[in-house]
């Protein structure tokens, strides 16, 4: 589990439908005055570079944030989010990427807290210089981000955010986010949790959806963004998807505008689609 890098993904189109909601969640958020702590449970480096090193290897980005950066009359959530992009590579080319973290920092308040969790070493000291002048609003973690989840929740204010996104590589991360979630509802019902996940063609992530789906009192919403079709091999992922829990009432109306800009701009083949399905 611990090989995983996120900079070998960063910007790719699995990135775009993570990094463009959590930044309406964000947004929702900010809409009251009370303050909110956002916790990032595998936070990873928090920025990449596109242009050097590991993200260049696979260029996901191409297939992903590029694909939206020069493109004239985006839906407002899309263009909320690649301005957030761009404030990282002010000279126009695109050269960097944000990760959540950093996203995170820009668009929460004074008052407010983010939270961030790392357990892969490097990526650990790297989130930490990355962060290290940003004050007294960011602290960082290195260590389990599903251990400091618990021992954060509920916060003081009973408002928050958590994003949760593993690299599943371990087949263990899908039943322990289930348990996370099942255990954060008992603590902090209130609280909004942000679940992304791959499309894989093999069973546990959507046995891990619907487990969740179907605890108790829990209200969710499933957002599907598919880019091709499986390969053969059987190897790869062919989408992502992010689990919403207590969304805001805002957020289905949202996304059934803005995803079929996002299947046009980085889809594929002619399965690439979406879908968007709530508890019932």
């Amino acid at each position: 589990m611990l090989s995983y890098r996120h900079a070998f993904h960063a910007g790719n189109h699995a990135d775009v439908l993570k990094h463009f909601i959590l930044l309406q969640l964000l947004d929702y958020l900010n809409q009251k005055d009370k303050p909110y702590i956002v916790i990032d449970t595998h936070a990873g480096a928090g920025l990449y570079s596109l242009d050097t090193g590991y993200a260049q290897q696979g260029a996901e980005y191409m297939q992903g944030i590029a694909k939206l950066w020069d493109v004239p009359n985006l839906p407002a959530p899309l263009q909320t989010y690649v301005a957030a992009v761009r404030q990282l590579n002010p000279q126009g080319a695109l050269k960097a990427y944000p990760g959540s973290p950093w996203l995170a920092l820009q668009a929460i308040r004074e008052s407010d807290r983010l939270r961030l969790f790392e357990l892969h070493s490097t990526d650990a000291r790297l989130l930490h210089d990355n962060f290290a002048a940003a004050g007294r609003r960011v602290k960082v973690e290195f260590g389990d981000g599903f251990a400091g989840m618990r021992a954060l929740l509920p916060p003081p204010s009973r408002r928050g955010l958590v994003l949760i996104d593993p690299s599943y590589e371990d087949k263990e991360d899908y039943r322990t986010v289930h348990q996370a979630i099942k255990d954060a509802m008992q603590r902090f019902a209130t609280g909004m949790y942000a679940v992304w996940y791959p499309l894989l063609p093999r069973p546990e992530p959507q046995r891990m959806v619907d487990n969740i789906m179907r605890l108790e009192g829990v209200k969710c919403l499933d957002v599907v963004l598919q880019v091709r079709a499986p390969t053969s091999d059987g190897l790869g992922m062919y989408g992502s998807g992010m689990l919403l829990v207590n969304p805001p009432y805002t957020l289905a109306p949202m996304l059934r505008a803005t995803l079929p800009t996002l299947v046009k701009l980085m889809g594929l083949d002619r399965t690439a689609g979406y879908r968007l399905q709530g508890s019932k």
